[in-house]
């Protein structure tokens, strides 16, 4: 998509904005159908209004709302469980809670050693795609290793295991330079599905204009200054007030994220990552 087009967008009201992002889920609806289309919900802000927007669209269409993939890396905040949960009951959500044991029952806390020889063949499989040589690696969430197999590899398999064929996402234009020519409807090899992104034209305040005029619940970490929430042990808040009174304009959603995988995020990406 052209720049011009993402500005045009990226610069309607917010009505106008929730109408377009309804506009794709109708359009993803249509063509894919809800049997076999998951939505990734992480407890986020992002993807709590994504949520909404899908919840409230199958509601209009009298259609079934699709089930919700949770990707439990393995040091997931409290706080997160306690949002997730929450809404889960309040929305009558599917909640299909999606983990890679194979990795995390080798550890008994983040940052114990895991040895490849004693991983299943399709997790041996996915860290020689990684060109990774040691022997054994951290258990870490949101390392190299760690992100890709807690968390894209636990997303395929369930993806495989369930035969979806398309999963939505609440990545936006504005939040990571990796994701700025993502489109609303982006294919994916390996396993093929279409990925469907309507929120990408949304800027962090459009997010929590959203959540403020809609009453939509969130999880209390922002209200600490928490503005980009990721694992627990990578994840800081970046001041003592609320995120929506943050400087959202002129400073950067994710430096409260583990700068390592800000760095490679188009490697992960290139992997299957969100």
């Amino acid at each position: 998509m052209a720049q011009d087009e993402r500005e045009k967008l990226m610069d309607l009201s917010l009505e106008e904005k929730i109408d377009h992002s309804k506009k794709i889920i109708r359009e993803a609806i249509d063509k894919f159908g809800t049997e076999k289309m998951a939505v990734a919900w992480t407890g986020g802000k992002d993807s709590t209004t994504m949520v909404w927007l899908f919840r409230e669209t199958c509601r209009e269409l009298g259609v079934p709302m699709p089930r919700c993939m949770f990707i439990d890396e393995g040091y997931v905040f409290d706080e997160i469980w306690d949002i997730v949960n929450q809404l889960k009951k309040e929305w009558d959500l599917n909640v299909v809670i999606v983990k890679n044991t194979d990795v995390s029952d080798k550890a008994e806390k983040v940052g114990d050693m895991i040895r490849v020889a004693d991983l299943n063949e399709r997790n041996r499989q996915e860290i020689a795609k990684l060109e990774y040589e040691e022997e054994e690696f951290p258990f870490e969430p949101e390392s190299f290793v760690g992100n890709h197999l807690m968390k894209t590899v636990a997303m395929n398999v369930f993806l495989e295991d369930n035969g979806i064929t398309a999963l939505s996402t609440a990545i936006r234009w504005d939040e990571q330079e990796a994701r700025v020519e993502e489109t609303f409807f982006s294919s994916r090899e390996n396993p093929p599905h279409t990925r469907i992104q309507p929120i990408l034209h949304f800027k962090e305040r459009d997010i929590w204009n959203f959540i403020f005029k809609y009453n939509i619940p969130f999880c209390v970490l922002y209200k600490e200054g928490y503005r980009s929430l990721g694992a627990k042990g990578s994840t800081v808040k970046m001041a003592d007030i609320p995120a929506w009174e943050q400087d959202l304009e002129n400073t950067y959603e994710r430096a409260g994220r583990g700068q390592s995988k800000e760095e490679i995020m188009g490697k992960l990406r290139d992997l299957g990552y969100m």
